[in-house]
């Protein structure tokens, strides 16, 4: 009877596990004959709208609302829904650094949709070398910082630092990069270094389920539930650079009170 019993949960596992197989072969199809080329395609007529629209707006406005509706399309085609906690906490007045987990391509789109600001990245420079994006980053304002040499890269922060006391809310991913991992990398020093010296207002923001509709490096985009955890602002007023490591502890320990790691 046992035996029975085992013989008949083992089939139903890998009929289960069959199912689940052909519904990620399907889905991977899907994104490569489908979702990608259309993500494409939206890149490059919301690029060239924003280019030209560049040519008479020099506040961003229309460029950043490009951006805003790219994104919009990207998460409607790929069938990413987003959940938003924490909305209330921002201030649209008020010049803020946001400082998110970057687990996903697709953080980037869900920030433009649903972050109810102006707002620009600060992107390592490479990016602002390729065509449509690079030629996008840089005509939208968004700031270029050097990573690589010590000596540049704390100019480059220097130089984001007065932008930001224009006015200009800004995002960034202080782990410098996507993580490979599902996990929450080490944080980068210099974004830190920039909130200090801008000193403004530090928003951490905890991104979940991002990793699971795009993982780093594929060309899978999967449909899914994806979570935007928004937390209080963090003041940097009175802060000095000795303060950069306690800053960075701060904002990682809000990140990681509500931060779901994911493998998949």
């Amino acid at each position: 009877m046992t035996s029975d019993v085992e013989t008949v949960s083992t089939i139903a596992a890998k009929k289960a596990a069959g199912e689940d197989g052909l519904r990620y072969y399907l889905s991977y199809a899907r994104s490569v004959l489908f979702t990608n080329n259309l993500i494409y395609l939206y890149t490059a007529l919301c690029g060239t709208a924003s280019l030209c629209g560049s040519l008479f707006d020099s506040q961003g406005r229309w460029q950043h609302g490009c951006a805003r509706f790219w994104s919009w399309l990207i998460l409607k085609t790929g069938g990413i829904r987003v959940s938003v906690e924490g909305l209330e906490r921002v201030n649209p007045h008020e010049t803020l650094i946001f400082c998110a987990n970057h687990p996903s391509a697709m953080d980037i789109p869900i920030l433009f949709v649903h972050l109810p600001v102006q707002f620009r990245f600060v992107a390592k420079r490479e990016l602002f070398a390729l065509p449509f994006l690079g030629w996008h980053l840089r005509r939208s304002g968004h700031i270029p910082v050097d990573r690589g040499r010590p000596r540049e890269a704390l100019k480059s922060f220097d130089q984001a630092a007065a932008k930001v006391q224009e006015g200009r809310s800004v995002v960034l991913f202080p782990e410098g990069s996507r993580s490979r991992t599902g996990e929450l990398g080490p944080f980068k020093a210099g974004t830190f270094y920039l909130a200090i010296r801008a000193g403004v207002p530090v928003v951490p923001i905890t991104l979940n389920g991002t990793r699971h509709v795009h993982k780093p490096d594929t060309l899978h985009v999967r449909s899914g539930q994806t979570e935007v955890i928004i937390h209080a602002p963090i003041p940097t007023a009175g802060l000095t650079v000795d303060d950069v490591d306690s800053l960075s502890a701060r904002v990682r320990e809000k990140i990681l009170s509500r931060f779901a790691p994911s493998s998949g």
